[in-house]
């Protein structure tokens, strides 16, 4: 989802740059057949259209970076306990889903990452604070075993540290 809105965002971008340079080329083909003495910093009128365009193409992005940093985030997603386990698949695809998982104290947990996302950036996840660094194979399941020791949040991220999640390890209550 979040690779469409990028794309789309990439689209309407480029279409808004090609119109601005196109009609910015038109008034310079305008004034520049005109007679009259020249400035060096002449005024360029742009059409409203380009300028309405260019204004609400900026309102939007700040609308979805705002979005992307504030409210598209996930909640944390409880690990299942499978015998003596706790167990939980993230799904890479695009990024982790979830990128927030919560844990129990003392106990072995299982990560099970399933990976969907070609690129090479996800092709690793590291998580540094249990000395993890594996290797994920495209649409196979890769586990990830540790027991977290101590309470508190650790993280994990792809190879270029462009991704991340977080596991919350709290005490049993």
């Amino acid at each position: 989802m979040s690779q469409l809105i990028v794309r789309s965002c990439k689209l309407l971008v480029a279409s808004l740059a090609i119109a601005l340079m196109v009609s910015t080329g038109e008034v310079l083909a305008e004034k520049s057949g005109s007679s009259s003495e020249q400035s060096q910093f002449d005024k360029i009128e742009q059409p409203w259209q380009i300028k309405g365009g260019v204004t609400l193409l900026g309102v939007g992005l700040i609308g979805l970076e705002l979005w992307w940093f504030l409210f598209s985030k996930t909640r944390a997603k409880e690990a299942r306990r499978d015998r003596d386990i706790q167990e939980v698949e993230i799904i890479v695809d695009g990024g982790y889903n979830p990128d927030r998982i919560r844990v129990r104290v003392g106990e072995p947990v299982r990560i099970n990452f399933l990976r969907k996302d070609p690129s090479s950036c996800l092709e690793r996840v590291i998580i540094p604070d249990f000395q993890k660094a594996v290797d994920l194979s495209l649409n196979r399941r890769t586990s990830v075993e540790f027991t977290p020791e101590e309470a508190g949040d650790y993280s994990f991220h792809c190879g270029m540290n462009m991704f991340r999640g977080a596991i919350e390890a709290r005490q049993s209550s």
